[in-house]
């Protein structure tokens, strides 16, 4: 199954997430073909993304994981800025200001995941929340130019407490993520 790693999102930084994408929406009046817009429910601060992940090895992933909230404590991080990835944008995101606690989080997650055999990623880590995948190279220049209104965004604080293995299921109207595991922080 595929499996990501994630903290989620407090209901009033959804609600302002909400509202950029309706903005962002409106003001570049794209189809539904040129954009792919991330239901609010569904946007988390992925930590890791694993995969596939075979049924065999989840307790083994939740263990590690568990393990890992254990050894942090709770903090909080802010929600600002959006922002593109890609010239033209490919995706748009919401940013998370640079958070010592939650690099230090995700890096012994990581770390863990790699001594159990989940090699690293290639990439540092970037802190974001996904809103839009972006189809087509007209589209992300109208949503690159967009984006340049919404980029002082203040869009709240995310209380974090828990971190979350999830189960990503792809169907013909959009991914379905469902908690496998949560594991508090200390």
């Amino acid at each position: 199954m595929r499996c990501f790693i994630a903290v989620d999102i407090d209901e009033a930084v959804r609600d302002e997430i909400a509202d950029v994408q309706d903005a962002l929406r409106r003001q570049s009046d794209l189809k539904r073909s040129e954009a792919k817009w991330v239901e609010p429910a569904n946007i988390h601060l992925t930590l890791k993304f694993l995969g596939e992940v075979r049924d065999q090895d989840i307790c083994e992933v939740c263990r590690i994981v568990n393990e890992a909230a254990a050894d942090h404590g709770r903090f909080s991080i802010e929600a600002e800025g959006v922002g593109t990835f890609g010239r033209p944008a490919r995706v748009v995101w919401a940013g998370i200001s640079e958070s010592q606690d939650l690099i230090a989080l995700q890096e012994d997650i990581e770390q863990r995941l790699d001594e159990a055999g989940w090699p690293k990623e290639d990439k540092k880590f970037s802190a974001h929340l996904t809103l839009c995948r972006v189809k087509n190279v007209r589209a992300g220049k109208v949503l690159q130019e967009a984006v340049a209104g919404q980029a002082d965004s203040r869009l709240g604080t995310v209380f974090v407490d828990s971190v979350c293995v999830y189960r990503s299921d792809l169907e013909k109207s959009g991914p379905v993520y469902t908690v496998i595991s949560r594991s508090m922080l200390k």
